[in-house]
């Protein structure tokens, strides 16, 4: 049985998305995990403009595209490391209240550095 591929998306002008995808890079390579990691060059290819890929982390599984909170836990579920965070996230009480944070906190705060950064 040969492993899935899930392709991360992110925006590589974000520093702590950057810091934060370096750690995560380093950690596929050293067990192969068939991780590709893609910047908003690829967005098109996503079917996303640059913009709306740069308002959160996208993954790819299956040719699934996910978003948010599913996005991250398909990234930490290839990570030994990291699994635990994936299962966490995904119990029923915690993964609503995470999703929020990302959603209506992390998320837009990024992005709104990003939009600053730009008009530099």
């Amino acid at each position: 049985m040969t492993k899935q591929q899930t392709e991360i998306l992110y925006n590589e002008t974000c520093p702590v998305c950057r810091m934060e995808i370096t750690a995560y890079r380093k950690a596929a390579e050293r067990i192969k995990a068939p991780l590709h990691f893609k910047t908003l060059d690829d967005a098109a290819a996503w079917g996303l403009t640059p913009e709306q890929a740069a308002r959160r982390l996208h993954a790819r599984q299956n040719g699934v595209m996910l978003s948010g909170l599913p996005a991250f836990q398909a990234l930490w579920a290839e990570l030994p490391r990291w699994r635990w965070l994936a299962r966490l996230t995904a119990l029923p009480l915690i993964r609503p209240a995470t999703a929020a944070l990302y959603d209506h906190i992390a998320a837009p705060l990024l992005y709104a550095a990003h939009k600053r950064r730009r008009r530099g």
